[in-house]
């Protein structure tokens, strides 16, 4: 029998989540929220004013900028958590016959920049080359801090809550694009569109602490997560699988850059499933659905209503010019296809 072999991306939701629930290490009642589909980061009670928050996140698709990558999809997470991001830590593997110092001091002083910009201390770590590597691989490791009491968790979810979507889907994924194939997007849509690509991880960017914040600030939110690979629909299936509900999703209300529909055209990507860090999902109690969308449209940042959770169990539907099917789940990042 032919051993088969998994695609590169995200392990299947399914066997990840049998494996979190076989293999968990010993238990400690001070974890309040652990490993689970759906939770970007664990929050452990040190018995002190504010919960700690852990994360750990790799960068593994780009070959540019990864120090800022690093410090902003860890830091996002931190922030889905209702968290502040503080200190960092990172493990940096560096392919042999290709590191000088140049290389090394670029990166350092990514992470250096990135983590000023957001408050952050970069407080260890380790570094190494190794064999088998065709570029850096920054694996990295952000503690924050949460006060005690609120958490915001999938499983706060209930039937009539609203998603929300801030700014648009694959932001990253754009950027990523335009960094990795730049040659041909300047060839076929030219060099300020080509420009315009790479300038998204910083406009519109890809943090999304700015509108963490001001959404935690409102009553009525139950959870925030962050879709990062396999897009913005993979991140609705991690976001209602532990709530045993369903979700229709409204095309139409999800916004799409011009750049980034022209790209996912080309390259024959659905951008549904692209990776899609610098988008935020929230999923909010229905009357406070207005108070955060004029919050959050107050300081500039775009936001929609673009999904209603229901009580038909694991029913995931995308409406479409008033047409529903099911809404496709992607393991598989679609950006894989490039590479």
């Amino acid at each position: 029998m032919k051993k088969r072999f998994f695609s590169t991306g995200k392990l299947p939701l399914e066997l990840l989540e049998n494996l979190i629930k076989e293999f968990h290490g010993a238990e400690d009642s001070s974890v309040i929220a652990g490993a689970s589909i759906g939770i970007d980061a664990a929050i452990i009670d040190l018995g002190a004013s504010d919960y700690l928050i852990a994360k750990t996140d790799p960068i593994t698709f780009v070959t540019g900028r990864v120090g800022q990558y690093a410090i902003t999809v860890n830091s996002n997470d931190i922030a889905c958590m209702g968290g502040r991001p503080r200190w960092f830590l990172t493990t940096l593997l560096l392919p042999e016959n290709r590191t000088d110092e140049n290389l090394v001091r670029e990166i350092f002083s990514e992470l250096s920049t990135a983590c000023k910009r957001l408050g952050i201390t970069i407080c260890g770590g380790h570094t190494e080359i190794t064999y088998g590597l065709d570029r850096p691989i920054v694996v990295g490791q952000m503690l924050g801090t949460l006060k005690r009491g609120r958490t915001l968790r999938p499983e706060n979810i209930r039937a009539g809550d609203v998603l929300i979507l801030t700014k648009a889907v694959a932001i990253e994924g754009t950027a990523i694009i335009a960094q990795e194939r730049t040659e041909e997007v300047k060839r076929v849509f030219g060099e300020q569109f080509l420009k315009r690509c790479l300038d998204f991880l910083d406009d519109p960017g890809i943090s999304v602490l700015k509108e963490a914040q001001i959404i935690c600030q409102h009553e009525g939110v139950r959870a925030l997560h962050d879709p990062t690979e396999g897009g913005l629909a993979t991140a609705v299936y991690e976001m209602a699988r532990p709530t045993g509900l369903g979700v229709e999703i409204y095309y139409e209300n999800i916004k799409i850059y011009e750049e980034t529909r022209r790209l996912c055209s080309h390259f024959n990507l659905d951008p549904l499933g692209v990776i899609s860090s610098g988008a935020l999902l929230a999923a909010v109690d229905a009357g406070s659905e207005e108070r955060i969308l004029k919050s959050l449209r107050s300081e500039g940042i775009e936001a929609s209503r673009i999904g209603l959770f229901n009580d038909r169990k694991g029913e995931l539907t995308l409406i479409k010019n008033s047409h529903k099917t099911p809404l496709e789940r992607f393991d598989r990042d679609e950006i894989t296809k490039l590479f």
